[in-house]
């Protein structure tokens, strides 16, 4: 975005932003960056300057005009995949928005944990967005409470379709729910663990401009912007998150599958689409659709999957989207060469 008449180097230095800010084309990599772990060439901030600029920043986003990830978001040739992953200094892992199918992504970062733990180790940096943020961030700073968290979010879900009008019933108040289990889950110390390697996709209420949030100064910045990226307006509520002076509402109403800034990003979704890790729907024409930077495949499978977002179905169905998700991330792992029986 154009920060004045001074170059921008000059203008970044000399006059910080002091609160999230929208990312735009120049904070995008230019031909090289990824390989050097900057944000497309730009200058760290003076020692003095970053001081007066908040702990929370937009990162920049990966360059998606191919200038560091040349290939379609999504899945490796498997000829040739496990070659080109393992080339990678910089591997990073994605979860897209997705609402109550976040329960697929549950199945699949289970699946992540047990058996690809030499995987793991090679990520070095996770992204989300609604629900595709909270298993990120669990992946990342608490994989061992991914049982409990597949309590919480039957339950949760249980409790929705138990009310009248679901998540929209008056007086049913979603996100204090929400924030009560990720209150439960996240380790004391999750924003330090969190911090420039979790990419949090949310939206700015006013300008309708995405950022990436990275940079958490603490436990209770961490669960707040976690609240921002899942506030879908209406839905969850009539007041957005407020944080840092500014009110944020849900990332995947402007990236749904977020893409941290350097290197190769491993893609995760329960909707059927050119995503490493996701359903694969059988006959279809082969048409997709870009919504909110997630290329899904055009299908009735897909129809379905958006209104269960929104509409948990029933326990039964929740675990069978679990399995699913779990068994999609095998497949994913045997593939590019990385399953391990016991991780």
């Amino acid at each position: 975005m154009p920060r004045g008449k001074p170059s921008d180097n000059e203008a970044s230095e000399n006059n910080a932003p002091r609160g999230p800010r929208p990312v735009g084309p120049r904070d995008r990599p230019g031909p090289g960056a990824g390989g050097r772990g900057g944000r497309g060439g730009e200058k760290p901030l003076p020692e003095a300057t970053a001081k007066r600029a908040s702990h929370f920043r937009c990162a920049a986003p990966e360059g998606r005009s191919g200038s560091v990830n040349p290939q379609p978001r999504g899945q490796l040739k498997s000829a040739e995949g496990l070659q080109r992953i393992t080339r990678m200094k910089h591997i990073n892992l994605s979860f897209a928005g997705c609402g109550f199918l976040g329960i697929y992504h549950l199945g699949a970062a289970s699946a992540l944990y047990r058996h690809g733990g030499k995987f793991l180790k090679e990520v070095k940096a996770f992204a989300g967005a609604s629900a595709g943020s909270l298993v990120a961030t669990v992946l990342l700073t608490a994989p061992e409470r991914i049982e409990d968290c597949n309590d919480f979010t039957y339950k949760f879900a249980e409790e929705i379709r138990r009310q009248p009008l679901g998540a929209l019933t008056p007086g049913y108040n979603f996100m204090a729910r929400l924030r009560s289990g990720i209150d439960w889950i996240l380790p004391p110390n999750a924003h330090e663990l969190a911090h420039k390697r979790l990419y949090i996709s949310i939206t700015n209420a006013k300008t309708r401009g995405n950022c990436l949030a990275s940079a958490f100064s603490s436990r209770e910045d961490l669960i707040k912007v976690l609240l921002a990226s899942s506030f879908l307006p209406i839905y969850a509520g009539l007041k957005p998150v407020e944080y840092q002076g500014q009110k944020w509402v849900d990332g995947g109403l402007t990236d749904s599958l977020p893409i941290p800034p350097v290197g190769r990003t491993v893609t995760v979704s329960p909707f059927s689409g050119r995503m490493d890790i996701s359903p694969q729907d059988g006959g279809h024409l082969g048409l997709y659709i870009d919504i909110t930077k997630q290329d899904i495949m055009l299908s009735v499978a897909n129809l379905v999957r958006l209104n269960q977002a929104l509409f948990p179905p029933r326990r039964r169905k929740m675990e069978s989207l679990h399995r699913q998700g779990f068994e999609d991330a095998v497949k994913f792992l045997h593939k590019e060469n990385w399953f391990e029986e016991n991780a």
